[in-house]
C-alpha cells in the first residue's frame, strides 16, 4: 500500500478533516470516513479474498461444463470407437443402476411413511382408549336407581338460591 498517499486507512490531518466535514455535511459520510481509517488497511485483503471467491466460483462453473461435455453429455468424442461405445454401454448401465436406486428409495419412502402412520394410529387409539376410561363412570344415558328415593329439597339447587 502507498504510505504517502494524502487520503490513507490512517490518522492523519486530511482523513480527519474529511470525517469531520463528512459528519457535518451528512452523518452517514463521517461514520463511513471513520470505518475506512479504522478498517482500511483491509480492504486490500478483502478485495483480494472477494476475487479469489468469484474466480473460485466460477472456475468451478467451468470445470462442471467441462465434465459434463467430456463424460458424454454433450458431443465430445474422443476418436477411439470403442472406446466410445464401452462408454456408451457403461453410461446406459448406470443410468439404469440410478433408476432401480430411485425406485428403491421411493418404494423405502413409501414403507417408512406408511409405518409411520401406523405407529401414529396406534398411538392415537391407546390415547382414545385411555381417553376414553377415564370418562367411563359418567353416564350420559338413563339412570336406575335400585334404592328408596329421597324427594328433593326446595333451595338444594344452586340457582334456586
Amino acid at each position: 500500500m502507498n504510505t504517502s498517499a494524502l487520503i490513507r486507512p490512517a490518522w492523519t490531518p486530511a482523513t480527519i478533516a474529511l470525517m469531520v466535514i463528512g459528519f457535518m455535511v451528512f452523518w452517514p459520510l463521517g461514520f463511513a470516513m471513520l470505518a475506512y481509517i479504522i478498517w482500511g488497511d483491509r480492504l486490500d485483503g478483502f478485495k483480494r479474498d472477494v476475487n479469489r471467491a468469484t474466480d473460485g466460483i466460477f472456475a468451478g462453473c467451468r470445470r462442471g461444463s467441462d465434465k459434463a461435455a467430456r463424460w458424454g453429455h454433450g458431443s465430445a468424442r474422443t476418436g477411439n470407437v470403442a472406446f466410445d461405445d464401452w462408454r456408451e454401454k457403461e453410461l446406459e448401465r448406470l443410468a439404469e443402476e440410478r433408476r432401480k436406486l430411485d425406485e428403491m428409495l421411493s418404494e423405502f419412502d413409501d414403507y417408512a411413511r406408511e409405518l409411520r402412520r401406523a405407529k401414529d394410529q396406534d398411538e392415537f387409539d391407546r390415547f382414545m382408549a385411555n381417553r376414553n376410561k377415564s370418562t367411563a363412570p359418567t353416564t350420559t344415558g338413563t339412570t336406575k336407581t335400585t334404592g328408596p328415593t329421597t324427594p328433593k329439597r326446595k333451595g338444594s339447587n344452586l340457582l334456586d338460591d
